[in-house]
């Protein structure tokens, strides 16, 4: 199901508001060098999912999600001032798995890219099984008086 135009405008500003928040206001050292992604706001404008991305290891990561957790109320209420919306939506981060989403479609590719260079070097040294052109071409008019 599509956003609506509004839910979309609130999302695109939530998901400025925390990157600014991740850049300046909070301090956490478990935070590594994330990205937000995404961010997905319900249609009543309760609810806001927000996507990101951290450059590293399984343990920054993890640390990255204790932090967000721990995080959690400053950054609503950073986007609560900043919107002014009559109800300030709550906020889950999730991890977008878009990174290994595309590690894995890169390496499906390569091993495309792998296969088709094994046909063309098959191809190479293949013959034809029987004559070059294997359909039946029409009779010339000179073929026919050589039948009679």
């Amino acid at each position: 199901m599509s956003q609506s135009h509004r839910s979309q405008k609130v999302a695109d500003r939530i998901k400025v508001v925390v990157a600014g928040l991740l850049e300046g206001k909070i301090k956490d050292p478990r935070l590594g060098f994330v990205t937000i992604t995404d961010t997905r706001v319900t249609g009543d404008l309760q609810h806001a999912s927000i996507f990101y991305t951290v450059l590293g290891d399984e343990d920054e990561r993890e640390a990255t999600a204790q932090a967000f957790e721990s995080a959690k109320g400053v950054i609503r209420a950073a986007v609560g001032r900043d919107l002014g919306l009559r109800i300030t939506p709550s906020v889950d981060f999730f991890l977008d798995a878009l990174p290994e989403s595309a590690k894995a479609l890169e390496s499906l590719l390569e091993e495309v890219h792998q296969k088709d260079a094994e046909v063309i070097a098959l191809r190479a040294d293949a013959k034809f099984a029987g004559e070059a052109d294997p359909y039946k071409s029409p009779r010339k008019p000179e073929d026919e008086t050589l039948d009679n």
